[in-house]
C-alpha cells in the first residue's frame, strides 16, 4: 500500500513539473511606453518585467490609452 501512495505521489509531481514548464515558453518581456504623438518623443520608458501566462495574455489584450497627445501602451519582445 505504501508503495501505490508513493507512486501516485511522484505522478502527481511529475504531472505537475511537466507542466509548469509549458507556461515557461509562453512568456514574454513588456514595458510601459509612453510617446507624445504630436512629436512622437518617448517621455516614459518603464523597467521590462516578464509576464507569462493568464498575465501575458491580459496585458497583449490592453489597448493603448491617449490622453491628449500622450499615448501609453504595452510594448512587448
Amino acid at each position: 500500500m505504501k508503495r501505490k501512495t508513493l507512486f501516485a505521489v511522484l505522478f502527481i509531481l511529475l504531472a505537475w513539473a511537466a507542466s509548469s514548464c509549458e507556461d515557461l515558453m509562453q512568456c514574454k518581456k513588456c514595458r510601459l511606453v509612453s510617446t507624445d504623438s504630436s512629436t512622437g518623443e518617448v517621455i516614459e520608458d518603464l523597467n521590462e518585467t516578464e509576464y507569462c501566462g493568464a498575465g501575458l495574455i491580459a496585458i497583449e489584450a490592453t489597448k493603448p490609452k491617449t490622453v491628449g497627445t500622450v499615448t501609453t501602451e504595452y510594448v512587448c519582445r
